[in-house]
């Protein structure tokens, strides 16, 4: 791992991000491994249930108040943000040219006199993936060749996963045959609502298994899911089923990435990864569209999982808009003039 963020101090330069390779890409160098899942316990998902919703509202509040990120810090951290960013279009209206517009964004993520004025030099820092429907995971692959910026495809009928069993498979195969390298995979909510574990666990199994060496993102639509209690609970069947990302939300819930369903995610993972040793991926989504909420949940991440989790390899930010206010707010810490119109910072 590259040296913590919270230990870079005011006037020093930008600590450089780890080397990563896509998924697909062959490497010398070890990785992480891959989540091979495990047997699915009934036991020990009932050791689970009982979650204390005041205490984690409680911790979740409090959270933003015990750190404060200032001047070059603050710059260093919102950095990291950037680059586990997974920058994303999932609209109605979605074209290739505007994949292709997002790619460009991705592959230049910061105007040239902002990198010049953090004292960047040749260090390149890039989100670490483009999110998009099937049918545009194609143009992303193309637009992204040789970059190193991952392509993830939504999938198995998102938002709702309410499609034929069958039919959510296919759809993995086929876009992982047009290149993507992440598949983020949405479950039926209605499977936990009914606590039908072991029917989620062979879905995400079978998802598991479709995706090859693509790595499996579960979407659970916390905003749907009514309890914490039921947030938990699905994160670990998710897990056990050899989930390699634990994701909050599609984004098109009416409630989406909030800081206590973050807060019952991330101690699932930790429970998880007392369990089996096996380290699980977060990404929250949905919502998260200013550097000061970024930094909230990088900061959970660091008090709850600690220094590893705060790289992209295990954990990212759904977003659409927050690649804005970062660069906006990193221009201000540049120039330490007014800040800037967002229009200034062409997206898509």
């Amino acid at each position: 791992m590259s040296k913590a963020i919270a230990d870079v101090k005011p006037g020093s330069p930008v600590a450089a991000l780890p080397v990563r390779l896509a998924a697909n890409t062959a490497s010398t160098e070890p990785g992480l491994a891959r989540n091979p899942g495990m047997k699915l316990d009934l036991g020990f998902l009932e050791s689970l249930r009982n979650v204390n919703r005041s205490a984690l509202e409680r911790r979740a509040a409090t959270l933003a108040k015990r750190r404060s990120i200032k001047a070059d810090n603050q710059a260093a951290w919102l950095l990291r943000a950037l680059s586990c960013m997974d920058l994303t279009t999932l609209n109605s209206n979605d074209t290739d040219e505007r994949v292709r517009r997002l790619c460009a964004k991705a592959l230049n993520p910061l105007r040239k006199d902002i990198a010049a004025g953090l004292g960047l030099g040749e260090t390149v820092i890039r989100p670490a993936a483009v999110c998009v429907y099937h049918p545009f995971v194609a143009t992303a692959v193309e637009a992204l060749h040789g970059s190193r910026v991952h392509v993830a495809a939504v999938s198995t009928s998102f938002p709702h996963g309410l499609a034929p069993l069958e039919t959510r498979i296919r759809e993995i195969e086929l876009s992982v045959a047009a290149g993507a390298d992440e598949i983020d995979v949405v479950i039926p909510r209605g499977l936990v609502f009914e606590a039908r574990w072991p029917q989620l666990y062979d879905e995400i199994v079978a998802f598991r298994a479709a995706c090859g060496e693509a790595h499996l993102k579960v979407i659970l639509g916390t905003g749907d899911l009514a309890t914490l209690r039921n947030v938990m609970l699905a994160a670990m069947v998710a897990m056990m089923g050899g989930a390699d990302f634990v994701k909050t939300s599609t984004g098109k819930e009416s409630v989406n990435a909030t800081l206590p369903v973050g807060l019952a995610m991330v101690r699932a993972i930790r429970a998880y990864f007392e369990q089996t040793g096996q380290m699980i991926g977060f990404k929250p989504a949905g919502g998260i569209s200013t550097a000061k909420s970024a930094l909230d949940w990088l900061i959970l991440m660091k008090e709850e999982l600690g220094r590893p989790w705060l790289e992209p390899e295990l954990f990212r930010f759904g977003a659409s808009s927050l690649l804005t206010d970062i660069e906006r707010q990193l221009e201000h810490h540049v120039s330490g003039g007014r800040y800037s119109a967002n229009h200034r910072h062409a997206m898509a």
